[in-house]
């Protein structure tokens, strides 16, 4: 963990970036409770999970049912069905897989039965790749604009799963499309006149590329392979 963040801010640094404005999501995917709470004992601060069964099935277990509000901010990094929105609203304060105006539907609408304004990102597929989920570059300021009248939704920033590279360096065309794209939208004066529409957090860069991704502007790193381990 040490090593990880030290990493982090040797490239934000680099970068001429604030250290701070860099956040480290560990990715507790197929990981138990017990190795999860030594992650929150040794300072993570957020948790990236990618299935919603599992995560329901991690937070009835003793180590993380305790009674009292939860140490660490859950966020959901994995392809999200509509028909579990009803759980992940519960669940998690960030969702950064958000792809479609279906589910974007849907959340607002699960997310205003229990009273909530759910922060999302919206996923762009930068590489086309079929295998991916993600909207299309060209369509996401369209999907915006039809997010802006869910009230009980807030778009905070874009992510993007680039194709994996042996090479990190090839990465990088990926992310700094993604900030371009950003970018753009911040200078869309109607997109961002709306209330519910920020363009404050880009989740891209994972153990094989983190610090490519800081260089390029990233707010949320997703690593897991460098804290826990290879995957159960």
């Amino acid at each position: 963990m040490k090593i990880v963040k030290e990493r982090i801010r040797n490239a934000a640094v680099l970068s001429g970036r604030d250290p701070e404005s860099i956040r480290l999501v560990a990715v507790s995917k197929t990981k138990p409770a017990e190795v999860i709470m030594e992650a929150i004992n040794a300072g993570v601060t957020i948790l990236g999970e990618n299935y919603i069964q599992e995560t329901l099935q991690k937070l009835k277990t003793k180590e993380l049912d305790t009674g009292l509000p939860s140490p660490v901010s859950w966020h959901f990094i994995g392809h999200l069905q509509t028909n579990k929105a009803k759980y992940a609203v519960k669940i998690f304060d960030l969702i950064h897989t958000v792809d479609s105006l279906k589910l974007a539907k849907e959340l607002d609408k699960q997310a205003k039965k229990i009273g909530k304004v759910q922060q999302i990102l919206l996923q762009v597929n930068i590489g086309m790749e079929p295998s991916k989920s993600g909207a299309a570059a060209e369509d996401v300021k369209s999907l915006i604009r039809e997010i802006i009248s869910c009230k009980n939704l807030s778009v905070k920033g874009l992510m993007v799963i680039p194709p994996f590279f042996n090479d990190p360096e090839k990465v990088r065309p990926y992310f700094s499309a993604l900030r371009d794209l950003a970018d753009q939208i911040k200078n869309d004066k109607l997109l961002m006149s709306a209330p519910n529409i920020a363009m404050d957090e880009l989740s891209m860069g994972m153990t094989a590329d983190f610090e490519i991704a800081i260089e390029e502007g990233a707010t949320l790193v997703r690593i897991g392979t460098a804290i826990f381990g290879k995957r159960d």
